[in-house]
């Protein structure tokens, strides 16, 4: 199938009507997922509202494609997923939430803590875990200080191979390399590289990520998916979004 791409919406930074419609713009122009979350500005209830919008609007775009014989609904169903900043952000109506562990912390708390006391909820909500090792490189960004993260450099492959394979030691999923929303750089090409050759999870970066050409660049050196979100707000036109994604998704996938 090849690379795929995911778009990230943050609750903080836009209302669900505006969240639900980028997504659409997102699915139309090729966006396979759809994440939920990202931001300490997140709670469960601007969570749980955009959710519950982006999954209503992607619901009717299915319908109105059944309605057409030369549509296909099932272009239409992608997951809604939550990336959560904690325990704090959470809905029952997301498809899964990604479980992740920030390994590179030097707080328990994003280590531990925050999954112990989110994981009786999510389990009697039905929500479906994706267990993620969560690896922040520099820049880092927000998500680098606020979860006291002990930085991935460029030169750090070793280091970075060396988490990787714990990571598919512990039994994750996913593996995630991020640099921080709005990085001034993505993450190196030399981690992307040295994470895919320490492991066989599916890889995952994203964090400065603002064009085709760099998508290109993380896919040839090994991620599976790669996720933007800070582009994805420079928008209010929706149909440029879409052209736009659209030109990011084509680029991305090409050799």
């Amino acid at each position: 199938m090849g690379a795929r791409h995911i778009i990230l919406l943050d609750p903080d930074d836009q209302t669900p009507d505006v969240a639900a419609g980028r997504a659409v713009a997102g699915v139309s122009a090729g966006t396979r997922m759809v994440f939920v979350g990202g931001s300490t500005g997140t709670d469960d209830d601007n969570v749980h509202a955009t959710v519950l919008a982006v999954q209503e609007a992607l619901e009717l775009c299915a319908w109105n494609a059944s309605q057409d014989s030369g549509l296909s609904e099932d272009d239409w169903k992608v997951p809604v997923v939550l990336f959560p900043a904690g325990a704090h952000a959470l809905s029952p109506l997301a498809d899964g939430i990604t479980f992740m562990m920030l390994m590179n912390s030097l707080d328990r708390r994003f280590i531990i803590d925050e999954q112990v006391t989110a994981a009786l909820p999510l389990k009697e909500a039905g929500v479906s875990p994706l267990s993620m090792g969560y690896l922040v490189c520099a820049p880092g960004g927000a998500v680098g200080e606020v979860g006291k993260a002990d930085l991935f450099h460029a030169d750090d492959t070793d280091k970075v191979r060396e988490y990787a394979a714990c990571a598919e030691c512990f039994g994750f999923d996913l593996l995630y390399l991020e640099a921080g929303s709005g990085a001034d750089t993505p993450v190196s090409s030399n981690l992307i590289q040295a994470a895919r050759e320490a492991c066989d999870l599916t890889l995952l970066v994203g964090g400065g990520i603002r064009d085709g050409q760099a998508a290109r660049r993380a896919v040839q050196a090994g991620a599976d998916w790669v996720v933007t979100g800070s582009l994805t707000e420079e928008f209010d036109d929706l149909d440029e979004l879409q052209r736009t994604l659209s030109e990011f998704i084509t680029s991305m996938r090409s050799t």
